[in-house]
C-alpha cells in the first residue's frame, strides 16, 4: 500500500470560469446538492439555520462569468435565477438532502430533522443519545443506499468532542465516528467501496479513505488519503465526480482542488473568495459545479476586499458528477 499523497503544486493550465449562481450573502453557506425530485438545488447557510432551493437556467459560458482568480474578483448575477427560503427551524443547518418521497432531511443545530416538501416539520428532532449541549451538526450527505450521514462540531472549539452519526431509514442513529473536532466533507467512490471523510479540526488537515461496506453501512479499515501542507488552507467539504475524482473546496486556501482516486492532484481551481465551503454537482445533466462560499470570521478589510463572499458560484467543469441518493427515510 502507498503511503498518502501530500499536496504539491497545481498542474499548469487549471483554471475554471465561475459565475454568481446566486447572490446570497451567506455567512456560511454550505453543501449544494441537486434535487430530482424537484429539478432544483438545495444548499443550506448554516448560521442563519436556512434551507434555500436554487433555480436557474444553465449557465452562459459568454457573458456574467467571473474569472477564477484572486479573492476580490468581480462577477455579475446570472440572469433568471430564483434562490428562496424553504425551511427555516429556528436553529443552525449544517446540511441537509432530499427524501425520496418528497420533503427534506436536515442535519440541524439539535439533531436530524426531517420536513415535508414545504419544508414543514415532519416529527420532532431525533438528537443523538450523549450527543453534548455545546456540540452542533454540521455537514452531512447520503450514502448510495439513501442512508444519511452527518457529522458535529464543536461550538466552543473543545478538541474531541464531536462524532459522525448514520442516519438509517427508519430512523435508527448509530455513531460512526467519535473524537472529532469539526466534522466536514464527505463523499463515496462511484462503486461505494470507498467512503472518503475530512475533520476539519485537526492540527493537520488531511482527507482520510475508509473501506465502505455498502449492505451493512460499516466503516473498515482506513488510510491517509491526502495531507495538505499548513500554506494549502483546511479542507473543508467534497464531492466525488463520475470519474471517480474527488473535488474538495479549500477554506482559507481559495480554490477548489481536484484529486484523483489515488490522491493525485489533478487540477488547483482559484475562486474569487477565500473561504470556499463546499463543491457540488447540478443541472439536469449533473455537468454544473455549484460552490458555496463564507465569509465567517474575516476582518472587515478582507470583507469589502471579497465581495463575493457569501455566494453561491457556479461553473462548467467539464466533467459529470454522481447523481446523489436521496434520504430512504
Amino acid at each position: 500500500m502507498t503511503g498518502p499523497n501530500p499536496a504539491s503544486s497545481p498542474p499548469p493550465g487549471s483554471a475554471l470560469s465561475w459565475e454568481v449562481a446566486a447572490p446570497a450573502g451567506a455567512e456560511l453557506g454550505e453543501r449544494p446538492v441537486w434535487n430530482p425530485n424537484t429539478g432544483s438545488l438545495i444548499w443550506v447557510d448554516i448560521n442563519a439555520g436556512e434551507l434555500h432551493q436554487f433555480s436557474a437556467r444553465p449557465p452562459d459560458a459568454t457573458a456574467g462569468a467571473a474569472a477564477a482568480g484572486q479573492a476580490g474578483t468581480t462577477g455579475s448575477a446570472a440572469s433568471g435565477t430564483g434562490d428562496t427560503v424553504i425551511a427555516a427551524p429556528g436553529v443552525p443547518v449544517g446540511a441537509a438532502a432530499p427524501r425520496a418521497g418528497g420533503g427534506y432531511v436536515l442535519a440541524a443545530g439539535d439533531g436530524f430533522r426531517l420536513t415535508g416538501a414545504d419544508g414543514a416539520a415532519d416529527g420532532p428532532p431525533l438528537r443523538p443519545p450523549g450527543m453534548p449541549e455545546y456540540v452542533r451538526f454540521n455537514d452531512g450527505a447520503c450514502d448510495p443506499a439513501g442512508r444519511f450521514w452527518a457529522g458535529t462540531a464543536a461550538t466552543n472549539g473543545q478538541a474531541g468532542t464531536a462524532s459522525l452519526y448514520r442516519l438509517d431509514p427508519d430512523g435508527r442513529v448509530t455513531e460512526m465516528l467519535r473524537g472529532l473536532t469539526e466534522s466536514n466533507g464527505l463523499g463515496w467512490s462511484p462503486d461505494a467501496s470507498v467512503f472518503y471523510y475530512t475533520d476539519s479540526g485537526e492540527a493537520r488537515s488531511r482527507v482520510r479513505a475508509f473501506a465502505f461496506d455498502l449492505r451493512a453501512g460499516t466503516l473498515g479499515d482506513e488510510r491517509d488519503l491526502i495531507r495538505f501542507e499548513p500554506a494549502d488552507g483546511m479542507a473543508d467539504g467534497l464531492v466525488v465526480d463520475a470519474e471517480g475524482c474527488l473535488w474538495i473546496a479549500m477554506w482559507d486556501g481559495g480554490c477548489v482542488r481536484r484529486y484523483s482516486a489515488d490522491g493525485e492532484l489533478l487540477g488547483l481551481y482559484p475562486v474569487p473568495a477565500s473561504r470556499p465551503t463546499c463543491p457540488g454537482f447540478g443541472g439536469p445533466d449533473l455537468d454544473q459545479l455549484y460552490l458555496t462560499t463564507a465569509f465567517e470570521g474575516l476582518r472587515a478589510d478582507r470583507r469589502e476586499a471579497e465581495p463575493l463572499a457569501g455566494h453561491l458560484l457556479r461553473a462548467r467543469p467539464g466533467v459529470r458528477g454522481l447523481a446523489m441518493a436521496c434520504y430512504a427515510g
